[in-house]
Protein backbone atom coordinates (compact mmCIF):
# COMPACT_ATOMS: atom_id res chain seq x y z
CA UNK A 1 0.00 0.00 0.00
CA UNK A 2 1.78 3.15 -1.43
CA UNK A 3 0.37 6.53 0.19
CA UNK A 4 -0.30 8.84 -2.53
CA UNK A 5 -0.58 12.44 -2.14
CA UNK A 6 -3.84 12.70 -4.06
CA UNK A 7 -5.54 9.35 -3.11
CA UNK A 8 -4.74 11.34 0.65
CA UNK A 9 -6.72 13.17 2.97
CA UNK A 10 -6.10 14.48 6.74
CA UNK A 11 -7.96 14.11 10.27
CA UNK A 12 -6.73 16.03 13.00
CA UNK A 13 -8.48 15.53 16.48
CA UNK A 14 -8.70 17.37 19.17
CA UNK A 15 -5.58 19.44 20.12
CA UNK A 16 -7.27 21.51 22.55
CA UNK A 17 -6.06 23.60 25.37
CA UNK A 18 -7.50 22.08 28.20
CA UNK A 19 -6.78 18.36 26.97
CA UNK A 20 -2.98 18.64 25.49
CA UNK A 21 -1.85 20.14 28.28
CA UNK A 22 -2.55 16.57 30.24
CA UNK A 23 -1.06 14.54 27.32
CA UNK A 24 1.48 12.77 28.15
CA UNK A 25 4.61 14.15 26.00
CA UNK A 26 2.67 17.19 24.60
CA UNK A 27 5.28 19.17 23.60
CA UNK A 28 6.93 16.54 21.23
CA UNK A 29 3.77 15.57 19.91
CA UNK A 30 2.41 18.71 19.24
CA UNK A 31 5.79 20.18 17.13
CA UNK A 32 5.56 16.64 15.24
CA UNK A 33 2.39 17.67 14.39
CA UNK A 34 3.10 20.97 13.73
CA UNK A 35 5.46 19.84 11.16
CA UNK A 36 2.61 17.22 9.37
CA UNK A 37 0.56 19.54 9.07
CA UNK A 38 3.12 21.87 6.97
CA UNK A 39 4.49 19.00 5.77
CA UNK A 40 0.63 17.57 4.15
CA UNK A 41 0.31 21.28 3.21
CA UNK A 42 3.26 21.04 0.53
CA UNK A 43 1.31 18.04 -0.89
CA UNK A 44 -1.88 19.82 -0.96
CA UNK A 45 -3.59 17.53 0.92
CA UNK A 46 -7.00 18.72 2.27
CA UNK A 47 -7.69 18.11 5.71
CA UNK A 48 -10.14 18.80 8.83
CA UNK A 49 -9.32 19.39 12.31
CA UNK A 50 -11.94 18.22 15.18
CA UNK A 51 -12.81 19.96 18.24
CA UNK A 52 -14.55 17.76 20.89
CA UNK A 53 -16.98 19.99 22.96
CA UNK A 54 -15.14 23.47 22.68
CA UNK A 55 -17.11 24.94 25.29
CA UNK A 56 -15.58 22.30 27.70
CA UNK A 57 -12.29 21.59 26.51
CA UNK A 58 -11.22 24.96 24.83
CA UNK A 59 -10.23 26.07 21.08
CA UNK A 60 -7.32 23.66 19.45
CA UNK A 61 -3.90 25.39 20.80
CA UNK A 62 -2.04 27.74 19.41
CA UNK A 63 0.97 25.94 17.79
CA UNK A 64 -1.37 23.64 15.45
CA UNK A 65 -3.43 26.40 14.62
CA UNK A 66 -1.29 28.37 13.22
CA UNK A 67 0.47 25.13 11.30
CA UNK A 68 -2.24 25.62 8.83
CA UNK A 69 -2.75 28.51 6.02
CA UNK A 70 -6.33 28.84 6.80
CA UNK A 71 -7.75 27.63 10.46
CA UNK A 72 -11.36 26.26 10.33
CA UNK A 73 -12.84 23.58 12.91
CA UNK A 74 -15.83 20.92 12.79
CA UNK A 75 -17.31 20.56 16.39
CA UNK A 76 -18.10 17.05 17.47
CA UNK A 77 -19.84 15.81 20.68
CA UNK A 78 -19.16 12.04 19.69
CA UNK A 79 -15.74 10.63 20.24
CA UNK A 80 -15.44 8.80 16.77
CA UNK A 81 -15.24 11.94 13.76
CA UNK A 82 -17.40 9.65 11.75
CA UNK A 83 -20.22 9.92 13.92
CA UNK A 84 -20.04 13.60 13.01
CA UNK A 85 -22.19 14.09 10.30
CA UNK A 86 -20.42 17.43 9.15
CA UNK A 87 -17.35 15.48 9.37
CA UNK A 88 -18.32 12.44 8.07
CA UNK A 89 -19.67 13.64 4.96
CA UNK A 90 -16.41 15.86 4.49
CA UNK A 91 -14.58 12.62 4.41
CA UNK A 92 -16.34 11.45 1.51
CA UNK A 93 -16.83 14.36 -0.25
CA UNK A 94 -13.03 14.57 -0.38
CA UNK A 95 -13.26 11.28 -2.81
CA UNK A 96 -9.91 10.23 -0.92
CA UNK A 97 -9.20 6.56 0.11
CA UNK A 98 -6.04 7.06 2.23
CA UNK A 99 -7.02 9.30 5.80
CA UNK A 100 -4.20 10.01 7.67
CA UNK A 101 -5.67 10.42 11.58
CA UNK A 102 -3.83 12.48 14.39
CA UNK A 103 -4.86 13.51 17.41
CA UNK A 104 -5.75 12.66 21.31
CA UNK A 105 -6.37 10.98 23.03
CA UNK A 106 -5.38 7.63 21.07
CA UNK A 107 -7.01 5.05 22.91
CA UNK A 108 -10.64 7.36 22.99
CA UNK A 109 -11.34 9.42 19.83
CA UNK A 110 -8.56 8.56 17.92
CA UNK A 111 -9.08 4.88 17.98
CA UNK A 112 -12.67 5.41 17.08
CA UNK A 113 -12.22 7.39 14.31
CA UNK A 114 -10.05 4.70 12.72
CA UNK A 115 -11.92 1.78 13.65
CA UNK A 116 -14.73 3.71 12.00
CA UNK A 117 -12.72 4.96 8.82
CA UNK A 118 -11.49 1.11 8.56
CA UNK A 119 -14.90 -0.19 8.65
CA UNK A 120 -16.24 2.00 6.10
CA UNK A 121 -13.53 0.83 3.88
CA UNK A 122 -10.98 3.29 4.54
CA UNK A 123 -7.03 3.07 4.40
CA UNK A 124 -5.86 4.29 7.43
CA UNK A 125 -2.41 5.79 8.26
CA UNK A 126 -1.33 6.53 11.89
CA UNK A 127 1.77 8.79 12.41
CA UNK A 128 2.33 7.64 15.88
CA UNK A 129 4.10 10.52 17.22
CA UNK A 130 1.73 12.57 16.30
CA UNK A 131 -0.96 10.89 18.92
CA UNK A 132 -0.97 10.63 22.62
CA UNK A 133 -3.32 10.19 25.81
CA UNK A 134 -2.75 11.41 29.36
CA UNK A 135 -1.63 7.29 30.15
CA UNK A 136 1.92 6.29 28.34
CA UNK A 137 -0.21 2.58 29.04
CA UNK A 138 -3.49 3.89 27.05
CA UNK A 139 -1.49 5.43 24.41
CA UNK A 140 0.31 2.16 23.88
CA UNK A 141 -3.12 -0.27 23.93
CA UNK A 142 -5.22 2.42 21.69
CA UNK A 143 -1.98 2.13 18.76
CA UNK A 144 -1.94 -1.57 19.22
CA UNK A 145 -5.76 -2.00 18.92
CA UNK A 146 -5.50 0.62 15.67
CA UNK A 147 -3.05 -1.70 14.53
CA UNK A 148 -5.12 -4.83 15.12
CA UNK A 149 -8.46 -3.66 13.42
CA UNK A 150 -6.17 -2.66 10.06
CA UNK A 151 -4.46 0.79 10.54
CA UNK A 152 -0.92 1.61 8.96
CA UNK A 153 0.99 2.76 12.21
CA UNK A 154 3.86 5.09 11.09
CA UNK A 155 6.15 8.50 11.90
CA UNK A 156 5.23 11.92 11.09
CA UNK A 157 8.57 11.66 9.01
CA UNK A 158 7.82 8.05 7.31
CA UNK A 159 4.87 9.90 5.98
CA UNK A 160 5.88 12.65 4.91
CA UNK A 161 9.00 11.46 2.72
CA UNK A 162 6.89 8.63 1.18
CA UNK A 163 4.48 11.37 -0.13
CA UNK A 164 7.56 12.59 -1.47
CA UNK A 165 8.89 9.84 -3.29
CA UNK A 166 12.15 11.17 -3.95
CA UNK A 167 15.26 14.04 -3.78
CA UNK A 168 13.51 14.98 -6.84
CA UNK A 169 10.58 15.91 -5.97
CA UNK A 170 9.74 19.72 -5.52
CA UNK A 171 8.90 19.38 -2.03
CA UNK A 172 11.47 17.24 -1.13
CA UNK A 173 13.76 20.67 0.27
CA UNK A 174 10.73 21.91 2.14
CA UNK A 175 10.08 18.59 3.47
CA UNK A 176 13.53 18.10 4.56
CA UNK A 177 14.18 20.91 6.44
CA UNK A 178 10.70 20.82 8.14
CA UNK A 179 11.81 17.12 9.73
CA UNK A 180 15.38 18.36 10.58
Amino acid sequence: MKLRAEDTAAIFIDFQEKLVPAIDDNAAIVEKTVILAKGLAEFDIPFVVSQQYTKGLGETVPAVKEAFATFSYMEKTDFSCCVCDEIGAWVKASGKKNVIVCGVEAHICVMQTVRDLLEAGYQVFVPVDCVGSRKPIDLKYGLKRMEKEGAYLSTCESILFELTGGAKAPQFKTISKLVK
